[in-house]
């Protein structure tokens, strides 16, 4: 068997563990991987009739060539935000556009699938979150092999409690805002530390909950500034080194306000959130008249090596789904659930949206985790 692997969407510590793993356990076992250069975005451009393009967008992977890429985070494969059902003219490769007399997008699902037929491609393995795992989706509809593995540092693919890049995302969070401190003790200032996590603000919650922050902000409780205001100014006067901290999720709103955004929208029909923290650093300062110290942790919570939970699950879903294709099984997401190891239907990825339970976890009054029992619930408190 030959086996396809890709990754897409953005970057997270534990990808190349989790090439690595699933090459180790297909070499074991007598089959293939071929490695697909820049997510989606390499079988789109891969010419069928061109040899080049097929060297320039796919490599094979051997054990040999996978020994030493767990070293380091980020993917050697490289990555893309690349949607070939909804494909601009702008980013669409030479040979699919002859004969196009217009600019709307397109949708190229066939050429990919036509693509993976000249790769001589078996089955396939695409490592994502939400929207590059949803073409996962449609390839498995259009009669693909497909087992899919769940990355994101948002936490959020629906159908698993765990995504590779979650834990390395939230130590280094945890790890940054213990740093501030020592900045922010010494202005005797407010720290408003921005985190990515797009709509769900789990990021923000459990690094608050880990850091012991003042205030945390999610993205599903807009916040009304004037009562952030009054809280924080509380906290920095009970603080005996007088400053005050908190998260704040990216996609965090202002009580009837809307997210902050800017650019153009990606294949998948997303803006690029950020800048809530800046702004509500902002209004902060005006109401309260005290120092602010903003820092949006961006790229830093996803880059660098993975932590070791990262690369044990990172290790596990690659042989997971490298084992249910060699059973002959596909059409599924390998999946952490209530804390055991599991594989369910592909489809349960269009079947919700995965989001902090704000009853269980976060109390809204007062803009903070309100985690009172733990017992009987899994690792990540879901």
């Amino acid at each position: 068997m030959r086996i396809g692997i890709l990754t897409g969407g953005g970057d997270v510590p534990g990808l190349n563990a989790c090439i690595k793993a699933a090459v180790m356990r297909a070499a074991s076992a007598g089959h293939h991987v071929l490695g697909i250069r820049r997510g989606w975005g390499g079988l789109l451009a891969v010419d069928p009739t061109d040899d080049a393009s097929i060297a320039m967008n796919t490599v094979e992977l051997d054990p040999a060539t996978v020994r030493t890429i767990d070293r380091s985070g980020g993917t050697f494969l490289h990555t893309s935000r690349t949607n070939p059902a909804k494909v601009k003219r702008a980013d669409e490769p030479t040979f699919l556009a002859a004969g196009r007399t217009d600019e709307a997008p397109r949708d190229h699902t066939a050429h990919v699938v036509s693509a993976l037929d000249r790769l001589g491609v078996d089955a396939l393995i695409p490592i994502g979150g939400d929207d590059t795992l949803s073409f996962g989706l449609r390839l498995h509809d259009e009669g693909v092999p497909v087992v899919a593995i769940p990355k994101t540092m948002d936490n959020d693919v629906h159908g698993t409690d765990y995504c590779i890049g979650f834990s390395t995302a939230v130590s280094r969070t945890v790890h940054f805002v213990h740093q501030l401190r020592t900045s922010a003790g010494s202005h005797e200032r407010f720290a408003v530390v921005e985190v990515f996590g797009r709509y769900s603000g789990e990021t923000s919650l459990v690094s608050a909950y880990l850091s012991g922050v003042d205030r945390a902000l999610i993205s599903e409780v807009p916040f009304d500034i004037e009562h952030l205001a009054a809280l924080v100014l509380r906290d920095k006067r009970d603080n005996p080194s007088n400053y005050a901290m908190l998260t704040i999720s990216e996609g965090a709103t202002l009580a009837g306000g809307d997210l902050v955004l800017s650019g153009e929208e990606d294949a998948f029909g997303h803006r690029k959130l950020g800048g809530i923290g800046q702004r509500t650093a902002e209004l902060l300062r005006d109401r309260t008249g005290e120092g602010m110290i903003y820092q949006q942790l961006g790229y830093l919570m996803r880059s660098g090596a993975p932590d070791s939970l990262d690369l044990m699950v990172a290790i596990n879903f690659a042989v997971m789904a490298t084992d249910l294709l060699i059973e002959g099984s596909h059409g599924r997401l390998v999946s952490l659930r209530n804390g055991n190891y599991a594989n369910v239907p592909l489809e349960v990825l269009g079947q919700g949206v995965k989001r902090v339970d704000v009853e269980a976890l976060y109390d809204v009054d007062e803009y903070r985790p309100k985690i009172r029992h733990v017992d009987g619930k899994p690792m990540f408190l879901y």
